[in-house]
């Protein structure tokens, strides 16, 4: 099932995690290129159905967009196709530049 977390939430969750989830970013290669969250993998969301197979349904992954829609419809689709342990960045890299990290460049 697919939870919801804040950019506040998310950073206390990573900092605290002994097992560092996947961190699926499925915004555009140049949205990608202005601001990311460290160790992020980038999978646009178009290409998510052709990569189901370098993906790991039994890895905790969240999935980060701009605003956290298009991380929740990929949850969505994820979910669909067997993956059990899914986080949404609600708020998406817009968030967390703001509650987070202030250095992180917006657009």
């Amino acid at each position: 099932m697919m939870r919801e977390m804040s950019a506040g939430e998310l950073k206390e969750y990573l900092d605290a995690a002994t097992e560092k989830p996947i961190l699926l970013d499925v915004r555009e290669a140049w949205e990608f290129d202005i601001a990311r969250l460290e160790n992020a993998q980038l999978i646009p969301m178009r290409t998510i159905p052709g990569k189901l197979s370098e993906l790991d349904p039994d890895q905790e992954t969240v999935v980060i967009c701009h605003h956290g829609i298009r991380s929740r419809q990929v949850c969505r689709f994820l979910e669909n196709e067997g993956f059990s342990r899914l986080i949404n960045l609600s708020g998406g890299v817009e968030e967390w530049a703001r509650e987070v990290d202030n250095q992180m460049a917006t657009y």
